[in-house]
């Protein structure tokens, strides 16, 4: 079913987008308003996860101090890294390629705002890593939250389901797999050791 020009999107992830999108033009229009609202709030609300996260892990030692400053870095990077991968991607929006479909969102993204891969998604697996990390049991909050900010970017018609998926897991990746590599140097030089 793929078009001209999308010949760079997986056919099972223009199917599934076109039944998610389908699926939320049926839906009822409170339903609609929440997902729309939701695709952004859901980034805030994964924030202040982190920070309660964060906040409870300021009166430790070193290593929990370090993992409190490293975090929120590797989010940022994980975040420039999506930026990057957008570039060299350069995969157009479906609500761009699929103009017979109608969207939740109030409006396509403009050209040149890419879609592969989602930096909502990215975002929001790097923070619900990092939650993880920092306070187990938060995480375990942050995380369904993360699955949920992705899908609603479905949803809302702005970007193709593999896109999601690999922010998804490149934000996870990156806080994952970089943070014990800077926690212990980072630790190793915290003020507070006497």
């Amino acid at each position: 079913m793929l078009q001209a020009g999308m010949t760079d999107v997986p056919e099972i992830s223009d199917e599934w987008y076109r039944h998610v999108v389908e699926f939320a033009d049926a839906n009822p229009p409170p339903v609609q308003w929440f997902m729309g609202h939701f695709t952004e709030a859901s980034i805030i609300l994964l924030g202040l996860l982190w920070l309660l996260a964060a906040w409870r892990r300021l009166g430790g030692g070193p290593r929990d101090r370090a993992l409190v400053l490293v975090t929120p870095v590797l989010v940022v990077l994980a975040y420039g890294g999506s930026e990057g991968l957008k570039v060299l991607a350069d995969q157009d929006r479906p609500c761009r390629l699929l103009t017979d479909l109608a969207i939740v969102a109030d409006h396509c993204p403009p050209t040149g705002d890419w879609s592969f891969p989602s930096n909502h998604s990215t975002i929001a697996g790097a923070l619900a890593a990092a939650t993880l990390l920092l306070h187990r049991r938060l995480g375990w909050y942050a995380v369904p939250l993360a699955a949920l900010a992705a899908f609603s970017r479905v949803y809302v018609g702005v970007h193709y389901p593999h896109d999601v998926v690999a922010g998804v897991l490149l934000g996870a990746v990156v806080v994952t797999a970089f943070t014990p590599l800077l926690t212990i140097p980072v630790a190793d030089v915290d003020p507070g050791e006497g």
